[in-house]
């Protein structure tokens, strides 16, 4: 599909992964983005390893630099150059959205702060992806997702294990930038529909502290409520509703039994395990016996469960229309039925060969976005300055002065 974005013209000037997930975002709905990247210095994703994935001397394609630049286009421009900053610009004043997350004394320094770009385009709009937000004591603090999206807002501590020690680690990398970027993303859309009303530009910011902190919300008024530095986290051997809670089967397999209605859905988990005999033991006959003991009716399903396969639990839980689902590892999606089906994942060919990609989670009439690769390193700087009405002489003069790849 075009995406309801085709039209829109964003400028990209950021770096990891925060920001450019808004604009891989973007770019799945249809804008036309633009990723600026340093002649020399190109975005250091490019080349970043983490958590064992793309480590000095494996092969095949820098996995985080296509999931957060997939169907952007780069151009190479030195903007600390007078006549680079000067070709941007020119590119700013066809532009719908600019995108930063450089810091503040960074954009005042290279001239592209919110004032800068907003004088030479009233109607853009600028958005903004910071650590902590634009204000107070830690706006200029550096910020990066397992600092400012997991540790400072309570996601460590609340992910803890009753088992573990230590608080948790993320789950994974840019786990907080591309909940983040999501944000950022919807943040512009709201914009832009302002813009179609008043005919003005605006500004507008998301931080990963904020982000964060959206997604703790429910425990920090939960802890607020309680007088307590944290909500009850919950202990799998004593799950205050036991067919709420996660399990293994015979074959090794971790599930989660989801029935929230707890009375409603006893008898059937009861007959799921081969067990009619529980549904009339006074010590499990209501919620709120099975919550008072909660040790052993965890105890007694698990026994039960652990002599089933994974296929005959999904089975007989389906049979009981008890909700429930398998605990799968980080590969499964790739061939998940229900998400090829919506097109939640796509093969993708990139340069040094193919990945799933998730496209974003949005679609608009039942339409998903087609994803394309992500681009190398200054792919489309002529491309796109001769679309700009630039001639190939006028290219060269700035290849020559370095303003440009």
């Amino acid at each position: 599909m075009d995406g309801v974005l085709k039209g829109i013209k964003v400028i990209e000037v950021a770096i990891y992964a925060f920001v450019p997930a808004a604009g891989a975002a973007l770019a799945d709905l249809g804008a036309d983005v633009l990723k600026i990247e340093h002649p020399e210095n190109p975005d250091p994703l490019r080349n970043i390893a983490s958590y064992g994935i793309n480590m000095p001397g494996t092969d095949g394609p820098m996995v985080l630099w296509e999931v957060m630049n997939r169907g952007k286009r780069s151009v190479g421009i030195d903007i600390r150059n007078p006549e680079g900053l000067e070709v941007l610009m020119s590119l700013v004043d066809e532009a719908d959205v600019f995108l930063t997350n450089f810091m503040q004394p960074a954009r005042a320094k290279l001239g592209i702060d919110a004032d800068d770009i907003m004088k030479r385009n009233p109607r853009i709009i600028y958005g903004r992806g910071t650590g902590h937000g634009p204000a107070g004591p830690d706006a200029n603090r550096p910020g990066f997702d397992a600092l400012s999206y997991w540790a400072r807002p309570g996601s460590a501590i609340a992910g803890m294990s009753n088992e573990n020690s230590f608080p948790a680690l993320m789950p994974g990398p840019a786990f907080g930038d591309i909940q983040s970027g999501m944000n950022l993303a919807g943040g512009i859309l709201a914009a832009l529909y302002q813009r179609e009303k008043t005919g003005k530009g605006s500004v507008v910011d998301v931080s990963l502290l904020g982000s964060g902190m959206w997604a703790m919300a429910a425990s920090t008024a939960g802890a607020y409520s309680r007088g307590t530095e944290n909500i009850e986290q919950l202990d799998r051997t004593r799950a205050p509703n036991p067919i709420a809670n996660i399990y293994r089967s015979s074959d090794s397999r971790y599930f989660i039994v989801g029935a929230l209605e707890a009375d409603r859905f006893w008898p059937g988990v009861c007959g799921v395990v081969n067990r009619p005999d529980l549904v009339e033991d006074p010590r499990f006959a209501t919620g709120r016996d099975r919550a008072k003991n909660s040790e052993e009716c965890v105890a007694i399903l698990e026994s039960e469960f652990e002599k089933m396969t994974l296929e005959q639990i999904a089975t007989a839980l389906e049979a009981a229309q008890c909700p429930w689902a398998a605990i799968n590892p980080p590969i499964d999606p790739v061939e998940d039925k229900q998400a090829l089906a919506n097109n939640y994942i796509q093969m993708v060919e990139c340069t040094d060969g193919s990945l799933p990609i998730v496209a974003a989670p949005v679609q608009i009439n039942e339409q998903a976005p087609t994803l394309k690769r992500a681009p190398t390193h200054g792919e489309h700087t002529d491309e796109v300055l001769m679309e700009g009405g630039r001639s190939m002489d006028d290219l060269i003069e700035l290849k020559v002065s370095g303003a440009i790849t």
